[in-house]
Formats: structure tokens, sequence, C-alpha cells
């Protein structure tokens, strides 16, 4: 299983975070431009992250990052 790092589960929260404020309000170019910066820096850490091991998926390690922040009990139920 992937292990993304707490700095890539920031980037992950943040984005997510950002998301929310977007689609709390109408649609204006400048309401959504911080959620596109805030995925687009996860995004190209995630794939950072994974080139880093050479049999680490990036699409699992995706993955993670985002249970972790959206599903956070499933983790502790786990431990």
């Amino acid at each position: 299983m992937a292990n993304p790092s707490e700095n890539l589960i920031d980037l992950c929260r943040a984005s997510v975070d950002a998301q929310r404020v977007a689609l709390s309000q109408p649609y204006t170019e400048e309401g959504w431009a911080p959620w596109r910066k805030a995925a687009e820096t996860f995004q190209a850490a995630v794939t950072a992250e994974a080139n880093q091991e050479p049999t680490q998926s990036r699409y699992a390690l995706e993955q993670a990052a985002k249970k972790a922040v959206l599903h956070p009990e499933a983790d502790e139920a786990a431990s």
C-alpha cells in the first residue's frame, strides 16, 4: 500500500479545502483560481514523490493521500 508523506497529505488537504471554497460560491475565474493552483501543486507533488521510488504507483500514492484526507476514519478503524 502506498504511504504518502505528510507534505503530500497537507497539499491534498489544501486542494480539497480550496475546492470547497470555490464550490460554495458562484463560478468566477478568480474564485476558482486558488483551487486550480492548489490542485496543480498537489498533482506535481504526487508525481515528484512517486518518481522518488521506482516501484511506487503514482495512482496508488494519489489515492492514498486522498483517502487520508477525505476518509480519515478508515485509517483510524484499521489501527
